[in-house]
């Protein structure tokens, strides 16, 4: 089963709204999803994004690849870095 962190469509029409998940590849966009790690509204200004850290890194280490979307959205929260150091860490430590 390939997971992917991607974004679930809400909200109403002309007012997206978007939680961040993870899901099976299979699954449909708006359908079936294994966690809820947080949410996009890029309706404010500057677009409000609340992640919970410890699920994606959770998510991410254990294989789940995000979209380019949400690749740059945990760019921007710092969080890829954060994945990136841990992985070189347990790199040296071997």
């Amino acid at each position: 089963m390939a997971v992917k962190l991607r974004l679930r469509r809400m909200g109403a029409k002309k007012r997206p709204f978007y939680r961040i998940v993870a899901a099976d590849s299979r699954a449909p966009r708006d359908g079936r999803f294994i966690e809820e790690i947080g949410y996009y509204n890029p309706l404010e200004t500057p677009a409000e994004v609340k992640i919970d850290e410890e699920k994606a890194l959770a998510w991410l280490s254990k294989g789940a690849i995000p979209t380019d979307t949400v690749r740059d959205i945990l760019s921007r929260a710092g969080l890829m870095k954060k994945f990136h150091e841990s992985k070189m860490t347990k790199k040296e430590d071997k």
